[in-house]
């Protein structure tokens, strides 16, 4: 039987619980394929930025052996553009190929240590020109939501931690076993990385109609050629208010959106069926095998079959 991917999260003072607490819940709750411990640089307890500190169980020696390590953020305050020599020695035993993943200011850590240099990241908005001005080698894209560059993987604050820990279940075991644990979780099952952050967005009014009817009306309807005209109207608004609002609400143009769902849902029917590319194109509304091999690729930049192969195993030379 493979051994389960070991996830270490490294507690650094000031964490914040919330944060702290997302890879083991949601890395969890993928059926035993991630181990998910928890490891100070020194093995001792960790200050949160509550009024309470942390027993962890391990030391830095739990890094030696990841496959991948998580650094939650922490406190503003404890932000420093020097990386402590304790946390740099903690960090250089972490193993070659080990994957590198930062939520929010963890991003500090990452760079401060010179692990970003000349990659794109993110971080949150709020400490974007703090982080610029430390560290102005690193490509940083402060409007996303998170950033996969292969081997490091950055995100933006707070709830883009769950967005990049199930990105990181679907990139290793595909959108099924990524949307099963989103329903364990009880959160958005996906958002693309490339989504905006919201930086003052203003709440709608409670009084204000919004678009999530004609979300869920899309999301049943895929298989036909959906227009804006045909959104707006299911939500009994203008063509420019409804585009307005819908990106108020969703952080993406209504067009871009309905991409972002047609490829996931060819994802998943790629995963779980043997049907062909043109049967799946037409199942989730684009012209052809064409338009949806073009569609994949600038998404994830592979081919259907070279994505089904990946999560089905060798197929059949029918396929």
């Amino acid at each position: 039987m493979t051994s389960p991917h070991r996830v270490v999260v490294l507690a650094v003072d000031g964490v914040y619980p919330f944060e702290l607490g997302i890879p083991s819940r949601v890395f969890g709750a993928a059926g035993g394929r991630y181990e998910v411990l928890t490891c100070s640089v020194d093995g001792l307890s960790v200050r949160t930025n509550s009024d309470f500190s942390i027993t962890v169980e391990h030391g830095p020696e739990a890094l030696r052996t990841a496959d991948t390590v998580v650094i939650p953020p922490f406190v503003a305050p404890d932000v420093t553009a020097e990386v402590p020599r304790a946390m740099v020695q903690a960090l250089a035993s972490v193993a070659p190929g080990a994957r590198l993943v930062s939520i929010c200011t963890g991003a500090f850590v990452l760079a401060a240590a010179g692990l970003l240099d000349g990659r794109p990241a993110t971080t949150h908005w709020m400490v974007a020109d703090l982080f610029r001005a430390w560290f102005p080698h690193v490509a940083l894209d402060p409007d996303v939501l998170f950033i996969d560059d292969g081997d490091v993987l950055t995100s933006a604050g707070a709830a883009s931690g769950l967005d990049i820990c199930l990105h990181i279940i679907r990139k290793d075991h595909g959108s099924e076993v990524a949307n099963q644990v989103a329903r364990m979780c009880v959160v958005p099952p996906w958002r693309e990385g490339g989504q905006a952050q919201y930086i003052q967005h203003p709440v709608p009014a409670a009084t204000a109609s919004g678009t999530a009817t004609a979300r869920q009306w899309a999301l049943e309807n895929l298989h036909e050629s959906l227009t804006l005209t045909d959104l707006a109207e299911h939500s009994h608004m203008s063509l420019r208010t409804f585009a307005r609002r819908f990106t108020e609400e969703v952080g993406t143009s209504p067009g871009r959106w309905l991409i972002q769902q047609r490829v996931e849902r060819a994802r998943h029917l790629l995963e779980t069926t043997d049907l062909a590319v043109d049967d799946i194109a037409g199942q989730v509304g684009f012209a052809g095998g064409t338009s949806l091999r073009e569609h994949l690729h600038a998404a994830i930049g592979v081919s259907p079959l070279a994505y089904r192969r990946t999560f089905r195993g060798t197929l059949s030379p029918a396929h």
